[in-house]
């Protein structure tokens, strides 16, 4: 009876295994590595999301400070 057959790993079955091993772990590598760049570009976009002037021209419009004083550190931002 163990003529018969591929057997457990035999023929060109017995390849498949590892193939769809290093599939597997190159689908998992380049999904980690994907996240991390994600992660990274939020983190970015994140500390770059408010300019001074940005933050400034929010400032004027809540009325957290004056035009004087909203033209006067316009100015030295520009």
């Amino acid at each position: 009876m163990y003529g018969w057959g591929l057997g457990h790993y035999g023929g060109w079955l017995g390849w498949l295994g590892p193939i769809f091993m290093v599939i597997f772990w190159a689908l998992v590598i380049t999904g980690m590595a994907l996240l991390i760049r994600y992660l990274l570009k939020l983190g970015r976009n994140a500390q770059h999301e408010g300019s001074a002037l940005e933050i400034l021209k929010k400032r004027y419009a809540k009325g957290e400070i004056g035009k004087e004083e909203y033209e006067e550190k316009r100015k030295d931002l520009l």
